[in-house]
């Protein structure tokens, strides 16, 4: 399988409910799955989003 990723980061003022809804909404939407999370000493979140690569094109990421 070929995987298209998609890398965010969540400052660290985002609590982890909102991050959760945040990403939820991407894979409910835009058929995203979570492939990593590291969090680090100051709060920050990095996240690596990926999804299947399609020939139909698929919503992007909303910032």
């Amino acid at each position: 399988m070929d995987y298209e990723y998609a890398p965010l980061r969540l400052p660290p003022n985002v609590d982890r409910l909102t991050a959760t809804a945040q990403l939820a909404i991407q894979a409910e939407f835009a058929g995203w799955e979570l492939a990593r999370v590291q969090l680090f000493r100051d709060g920050t979140r990095k996240v690596l989003l990926r999804r299947r690569v399609s020939a139909a094109p698929q919503p992007g990421i909303s910032y």
